[in-house]
């Protein structure tokens, strides 16, 4: 970005930051609610990280590419850019430290966050390429309104369909039917196929922001504060027939989540972007290499737990039992304490590429 957006830089660092944090905790047995995702339908603050990473990437789609021009090498550079990601995705899938040192072919996972980061990002940034904002509006409308009926009201081999986690589910259904094996679990994965096609309208509407905040629309603070709180009362009414759902990622979890991507957003726009305060240095430097931060801390995540320390004890085990863990010091306690250590340790990572001048792009 020639203009930069403190915020947007922020706000996208602060997301890495939270989803490494969700995702390393020094136990999974001792973890406070707030940082575990929903069973099911319903939200809590972790269900509303990956949305919001999802959302900044629509968000950065218009500062990117809004003075880019259609064509062959823009659709080749979005393309090797989607596939790098997809590739990526995979691979931390299929990792095992046992010669040759992937997992076998049947257990590896082909869904995954990278994977629905680069999906998401190829569909969103050639509509925003190739169409117009009352294009992309319809686009939203259409794909949100089309996953209700598809989930709600279209049998399944003449049964009805159901939102639960069953087999009757269509989202649940088409991934077991493509994927097989191939999933987070047996029968269904919270990256599946059919619900990326939400997932685009959640990287849609942070176009939408964006192309605001690119904007030399007065009043744009007021702007996202209104789209936020809209977006949260209709998500909230829709929840009533279609159910705030992360794993389904269901249309009015799209909204909510957006919502409250906005008022985030809003808050760290009016901080920084308009009073000036220096504030969240730290997340922008992680920011810079976001993609890059993300998929080390997940690599050496999983490093950490295939590592055998002996009596079967993974390294990331032996770890969090030598250092962490005291007596008369609460489990979720010191399982957070680790989880904030892993965190502190990329953002010093990020803070280095960033002052070290590399910035690699995915």
């Amino acid at each position: 970005m020639k203009e930069r957006i403190i915020s947007v830089d922020i706000f996208r660092g602060l997301t890495i930051a939270l989803m490494i944090l969700v995702n390393t905790p020094g136990t999974w047995s001792a973890v406070y609610p707030p940082l575990l995702h929903a069973e099911w339908h319903g939200y809590t603050p972790t269900d509303l990280v990956f949305p919001f990473f999802l959302f900044i990437v629509g968000t950065s789609i218009v500062f990117a590419y809004r003075n880019k021009q259609a064509g062959p090498a823009a659709i080749r550079k979005i393309s090797i850019r989607s596939l790098k990601l997809i590739g990526l995705g995979i691979f931390l899938g299929a990792f095992s430290l046992d010669f040759p040192f992937f997992v076998p072919f049947e257990e590896i996972r082909f869904p995954g966050v990278l994977q629905r980061i680069g999906v998401v990002f190829f569909i969103t940034a050639l509509l925003f390429l190739y169409t117009n904002w009352k294009v992309l509006f319809g686009v939203s409308i259409s794909v949100l309104l089309g996953y209700w009926i598809w989930m709600g009201f279209i049998p399944l081999d003449g049964v009805a369909p159901t939102l639960e986690r069953a087999a009757n589910n269509w989202a649940n259904y088409i991934d077991l039917q493509v994927f097989g094996t191939h999933m987070y679990k047996e029968d269904y994965d919270p990256e599946g196929l059919l619900s990326t096609l939400p997932a685009v309208v959640t990287a849609i509407l942070g176009v939408f922001t964006g192309l605001l905040l690119s904007s030399k629309k007065q009043g744009k603070l007021k702007w996202m504060i209104v789209m936020g709180i809209a977006l949260l009362l209709l998500g909230s009414l829709w929840h009533m027939v279609f159910p705030i759902n992360k794993a389904l990622w269901s249309s009015s979890f799209v909204l909510v989540t957006a919502g409250w991507a906005n008022l985030v957003l809003a808050l760290i726009y009016y901080l920084t972007d308009i009073r000036g305060i220096q504030f969240g240095s730290i997340f922008k430097y992680a920011g810079a290499n976001a993609i890059t931060v993300y998929f080390l801390s997940s690599f050496f995540t999983k490093l950490f737990y295939l590592i055998d320390m002996g009596n079967g004890q993974s390294l990331h085990e032996w770890l969090f039992r030598n250092i962490y863990v005291y007596e008369g010091v609460s489990m979720k306690f010191s399982s957070l304490m680790y989880g904030l250590t892993v965190v502190s340790f990329y953002l010093l990572l990020g803070l280095y590429m960033y002052r070290k001048k590399i910035f690699i792009k995915v």
